[in-house]
């Protein structure tokens, strides 16, 4: 049987560190309120004209560097973003250019927005257990920030700019062990972005909207519930996982849900406060972060687990 593993990971950050006291300078707010309420210190904000695209590459080049496999190998590249660099073609069809791979090779974006890396993992998972691919490129990439209200508090101090990527590579050993993958578009009103280009405007609000309090009730709960069900599914106990990689959207959350869990503290990768919630680039710019400093070794037992907008949401136990 033909398995997946990750060969290799990279990430990329903004040049530009925006801090909470940079923010309390033009918006009614503190580093105290942000901290308290987020966990987050710091977000890295994209240059103008610095695309997802540009992000996905450099996050890219690394994941390829560390897994010692050359851009012309890759058979399949998914980016997984809510914040292409244009309505089409595809940001995967431009990353796959700006690589320099002409080899034709499958190319397309997943948007699950805070969950598309996931989603984007599972579905390079299938191609590559299928036969159909042998080494995939796989990118969560963002500049979150062109969707935000600079004047509105309770959503621009949260979100940052970002990619982080993995290659997924066909192996003997097993890698994905087990996955669930969930949405339920009934509450798409509580966290969105409505604006769309029709007829040559902007029809309806281009700005991100979130009710956090009912994002953070449902969050808990449905995270804490699939990470209990992919645990189940491949018979282990929050004893048997090494690292928890979750998504950086609130420090709140990842806390609350890790207490559900019964998984200890120390086991799980924190970036929220230098890198904010960067939605799909998130869990992989954390993955690469645990990786590089350490705290994820190679056998170890991960679980990776996210919810965004849709609602979209998802669990992943995966041997590193």
């Amino acid at each position: 049987m033909i398995h997946s593993r990750i060969l290799g990971t990279g990430s990329y950050l903004p040049t530009r560190r925006v801090t909470n006291d940079e923010l309390a300078q033009t918006v009614d707010t503190s580093d105290e309120w942000i901290y308290s309420r987020t966990g987050i210190k710091a977000r890295h904000i994209a240059a103008a004209g610095e695309q997802s695209s540009d992000l996905a590459v450099q996050a890219a080049r690394a994941a390829l560097e560390a897994a010692h496999v050359a851009a012309s190998e890759i058979d399949l590249i998914i980016v997984a973003t809510a914040t292409p660099d244009m309505t089409f073609p595809a940001t995967a069809c431009i990353v796959q250019n700006k690589l320099g791979i002409t080899n034709q090779c499958a190319a397309f974006d997943v948007q699950a927005v805070c969950a598309g890396f996931m989603y984007a993992l599972v579905t390079a998972h299938q191609y590559i257990q299928s036969g159909m691919a042998t080494k995939a490129l796989v990118i969560g990439a963002e500049v979150f920030s062109r969707l935000l209200d600079w004047n509105d508090r309770r959503t621009c101090v949260l979100f940052g700019d970002g990619a982080g990527a993995v290659v997924l590579g066909a192996s003997d050993e097993p890698g994905l062990l087990q996955a669930k993958l969930r949405a339920d578009g009934a509450f798409a009103h509580i966290l969105n972005t409505p604006g769309k280009v029709a007829c040559g405007a902007v029809d309806a609000s281009p700005f991100l909207y979130m009710d956090g309090q009912a994002v953070f009730k449902f969050a808990v709960k449905a995270l804490a519930e699939i990470g209990h069900e992919v645990m189940q599914l491949a018979d282990i106990t929050a004893d048997d996982i090494d690292c928890v990689v979750p998504h950086q959207a609130n420090r709140r959350i990842i806390d609350a849900t890790a207490k559900h869990l019964g998984i200890s503290p120390e086991k799980i990768i924190i970036t929220v406060a230098e890198h904010g919630n960067t939605s799909a680039a998130s869990i992989p710019l954390a993955l690469d972060t645990g990786v590089r400093d350490g705290r994820i070794k190679r056998g170890d037992t991960l679980l990776l687990e996210g919810i965004g907008g849709g609602f979209a949401w998802g669990a992943l136990l995966l041997r590193y």
